[in-house]
């Protein structure tokens, strides 16, 4: 049962900021709730105000061409990413993704920069994001900052937000039109065990891996990039018996280095395996794609 709260409808940036910071942490912003309000409900969280931003006016989705990158509003819902044409075109894993994240009454009312903000280490979107080497716009109002998404989550339901300060926007680079993606989950109760993004460019001639990109989320606090792993598959040649060797090591690579917590959806044995199992379904369908076989991109 919620306990009762007083809640504040600001209009503009400014006023929600100002309010917050008044308030320090008796004080919460919200959007969509998805999140917030079942812990509330539950007695896991308690704010004596809500500041509804819904109305700040932080919502919509567009593509910056300067900067080759999607720019989504902190209140643009899940849905409304998942079903805009221009994602779709523009980044198609983050597309593909949403349209497997929770169900449709999350996605219909939760938000992209509500799930952020909420930090809940099982989220698919903020690991597609590390991937795509994301950044978050920070407003308050003494200014705004721009912080990479790496960065922007700290632990486990904590981010880098100061009193008083807002998520803005989330920009997207796209990925370049050479790059092979894809994401794969394992996921039950509507919440993914393990989530792991791969990405994969090709040289020039279309033989070679130039660079490989692997984020691994929902095993730890938060997603994280593996880097060694990321290093093997460097300038493997995309076919034969060496990319087959390189996949293998690769996976090897992230089930060592992934840290995984015990917790309702596994055990840290159970995530590691899954972890190793999925980055190799994950680097084979990115190789696929740049190969171009139209499977799902997010699965």
């Amino acid at each position: 049962m919620l306990q009762p709260f007083q809640l504040y409808e600001p209009t503009t940036v400014t006023e929600a900021s100002s309010i917050l910071g008044d308030l320090g942490d008796q004080a919460c912003a919200y959007a969509g709730g998805t999140e917030l309000l079942l812990a509330m409900k539950h007695g896991l969280l308690r704010y004596a105000h809500l500041v509804n931003v819904k109305r700040v006016g932080l919502g919509g989705i567009s593509f910056d061409e300067e900067a080759d990158c999607l720019r989504i509003g902190a209140t643009a819902t899940h849905r409304e990413v998942e079903r805009s044409a221009l994602v779709a075109a523009r980044l198609p894993l983050l597309s593909s993704m949403e349209r497997h994240l929770a169900n449709v009454r999350v996605r219909a009312v939760g938000t992209a920069g509500g799930n952020l903000c909420f930090a809940e280490p099982h989220s698919d979107l903020a690991t597609v994001l590390l991937l795509h080497n994301a950044t978050v716009k920070i407003g308050s109002v003494s200014g705004t900052r721009a912080v990479g998404i790496a960065d922007f989550l700290v632990d486990a339901y904590t981010t880098c937000l100061r009193p008083g300060e807002l998520l803005l926007e989330i920009a997207v680079p796209r990925l370049s039109g050479d790059m092979g993606a894809a994401y794969r989950k394992f996921a039950f109760f509507e919440r993914p065990t393990v989530g792991v993004g791969t990405a994969l460019v090709a040289t020039a001639d279309r033989t070679t891996v130039a660079e490989a990109r692997i984020a691994v989320g929902c095993v730890g606090p938060m997603p994280f990039r593996a880097a060694k792993a990321e290093a093997i598959l460097a300038g493997v040649p995309l076919a034969g018996h060496a990319f087959d060797t390189a996949l293998r090591e690769a996976a090897d690579e992230v089930a060592r280095g992934c840290h995984p917590v015990d917790d309702l959806y596994g055990s840290g044995d159970y995530k590691r395996h899954l972890a190793m199992v999925l980055t190799k379904r994950a680097i084979a369908a990115a190789r696929d794609r740049l190969h171009g076989e139209t499977t799902d991109d997010a699965e």
